[in-house]
């Protein structure tokens, strides 16, 4: 079977407001147990690997199986923190040992009133037969902030 080399790049933006102050939905980010909890809401997944380490240079590694499905493995590097204001990464992701993506991602927390505006920005490129996953990681991220919402309350 002949692998299809090409890239693809998808981008996109994300903004969601929720009903707490910056310090909160920061520190959903910033501690880990805190973090672990909302991105593993529900059961849909069995956690695997797990590292935590947020800081300039840290990396946070998160590995899951979902249900019947394929092993899913994500790593990723801080390259900016600046605390209550924004959060920048760049991160790869692996599905059942092979190398699907490399992305970079922004998180920006802003005070509004009644709470907090969070706007995700992320540019991602798909390698080999993952050119078409653009949507997909879109509609996850779309997922992970829901769930950020119900930890949140």
């Amino acid at each position: 079977m002949t692998v299809d080399r090409r890239l693809a790049h998808s981008g996109f933006t994300l903004t969601r407001e929720y009903p707490a102050p910056v310090t909160r939905v920061w520190q959903a980010f910033a501690d880990g147990e805190q973090k672990r909890r909302w991105l593993s809401d529900g059961d849909a997944f069995e956690s695997g690997e797990w590292t935590f380490d947020f800081r300039v240079g840290g990396r946070d590694i998160d590995e899951a199986k979902f249900h019947g499905g394929p092993l899913s493995r994500y790593e990723a590097v801080y390259t900016d923190i600046v605390e209550h204001v924004r959060i920048v990464t760049t991160y790869d992701m692996w599905l059942d040992g092979t190398h699907m993506s490399t992305s970079v991602a922004s998180f920006e927390f802003e005070q509004v009133a009644g709470g907090t505006r969070l706007t995700h920005v992320e540019h991602g490129i798909f390698f080999d037969r993952f050119w078409a996953d653009g949507p997909n990681r879109e509609e996850g991220t779309r997922g992970l902030l829901e769930a950020l919402a119900r930890h949140l309350g």
